[in-house]
């Protein structure tokens, strides 16, 4: 009965503000999950090959959790054509809702220009399987109440959905651009993406103008800047946009070298109108952890406990011992 209330206060705060939440995840370590934030990250890294993992855990007093995973992997090659894989799950709700993703991605990296050839441009390209359900049988409908005995499972409900599972194909493209000069004070890096161009159809949604899934816009950037041999700081911003919400992000974080193999990482985004995040990360050889916690900020996080989000990703890049790369290194990845 308490999460009931406490779940029936959050519908209402939420009515009151009107607030719209975007049909897909989202992650505040959204650098360190590049193939979900843009296809045209495909590759872009310093060396051949990157296992990236992330995991993501939210709402825990509010309801059955938020858990959202992913796994991707990379290749970059020296044709010019870098190729990847990307899955993604989330699961949430007392209903049992299963949010997974497939995709497989590639990307152009042929286009560098400037001095040395160190600017370099991407164009990636991704498509795969969207797939969502939830388990009808877990649901309580007000007709299935009493207002003497109560909540009666074995009471017929009015309420009877059409579909409770949806597959359909999904494509997505995006452009990323940086500066990986190596004499440089500052390296700047950019990209731009688009999920769901094909807008497949939502299941879910009764009413036909409705019911193509938005596309999510995302925009991001960011610049490196070099305060010494063994430390530099890295302003940067996100933008996402699906259908009518929108997320806004700022960022700085800070690196410093310690030893020949490791580095510390510290930083922190602000998500405006939700949450603060703190992050830490490690850096050693070729494998990178991080771990952030969101903070709520708004009116929702300050009514109810248990809406903040713990976060932790794992990279790892496969560099060839002995062979002199000619890959480009993205400043931040």
């Amino acid at each position: 009965m308490v999460r009931r209330i406490i779940f029936f206060f959050v519908f209402i705060l939420i009515a009151l503000n009107k607030i719209l939440a975007q049909v897909d995840p989202h992650f505040s370590q959204f650098y360190a999950y590049p193939l979900w934030l843009n296809p045209g990250m495909t590759g872009v890294m310093d060396g051949e090959f990157r296992v990236t993992g992330i995991y993501r855990n939210q709402w825990n007093n509010v309801m059955m959790p938020f858990s959202t995973a992913g796994l991707s992997m990379d290749m970059a090659t020296e044709k010019n054509l870098n190729f990847g894989i990307n899955v993604l799950s989330q699961s949430a709700g007392d209903a049992g809702y299963q949010y997974l993703n497939a995709y497989a991605s590639v990307a152009y990296s042929g286009i560098r220009f400037g001095k040395d050839k160190e600017q370099q441009v991407t164009f990636g390209v991704q498509a795969g399987l969207l797939s969502r359900k939830f388990d009808q049988s877990k649901f309580e409908f007000g007709d299935q109440w009493n207002p003497i005995t109560g909540y009666n499972p074995g009471a017929i409900t009015a309420d009877v959905f059409t579909k409770t599972s949806s597959s359909v194909f999904d494509i997505g493209a995006g452009i990323s651009y940086f500066d990986a000069g190596a004499d440089k004070k500052a390296n700047l890096f950019a990209g731009i993406a688009a999920f769901h161009l094909n807008q497949p159809q939502d299941p879910f949604v009764s009413n036909g103008v409705d019911a193509a899934l938005p596309i999510r816009y995302a925009m991001h950037a960011g610049v490196r800047i070099a305060l010494s041999e063994m430390a530099s700081v890295t302003p940067n911003l996100l933008y996402m946009r699906q259908g009518n919400a929108e997320e806004k992000m700022i960022g700085l974080s800070g690196q410093y070298n310690i030893t020949d193999n490791t580095d510390i990482l510290l930083g922190v985004n602000y998500r405006f109108k939700d949450a603060i995040a703190p992050l830490v990360g490690v850096v050693y050889q070729n494998f990178i952890l991080g771990l952030s916690y969101d903070v709520n900020t708004s009116e929702l996080g300050k009514a109810v406990t248990g809406t903040n989000s713990f976060e932790i990703s794992f990279t790892y890049k496969s560099r060839k011992s002995g062979k002199s790369l000619r890959y480009l290194s993205c400043p931040i990845l």
